[in-house]
């Protein structure tokens, strides 16, 4: 699975065009998404290896849709087998990616 990157050509075609440059297609989402999810997998991979937790600790990733100041986007946040990591970057139930949350 390739991930989606941000392509400064279609971005002005786009907003030149009229159309929307956030959100979930927008060309400006994954300048937000890809580095809040690489965070998360970093703090899972940190709190993991800190607990000494046994083999196949990772349990897969949780799907949310987290809203910007610019619109709303899917991200994919890391989970533990047991369920007890507690990330900071985007925390659970957290559904706003703002500086006042």
């Amino acid at each position: 699975m390739t991930k989606p990157s941000f392509d400064f050509e279609t971005a002005l075609r786009q907003l030149q065009s009229g159309q929307v440059l956030t959100g979930k297609d927008g060309p400006l989402t994954p300048p937000i998404k890809q580095p809040a999810e690489a965070a998360l997998e970093a703090e899972a991979g940190q709190y993991l290896e800190q607990k000494q937790l046994q083999p196949g600790r990772r349990n897969g990733h949780s799907k949310k849709t987290v809203k910007t100041g610019s619109g709303s986007f899917g991200l994919e946040t890391p989970r533990d087998r047991n369920g007890s990591f507690e990330p900071q970057t985007v925390k659970k139930n957290q559904t706003r990616l703002t500086r006042h949350e």
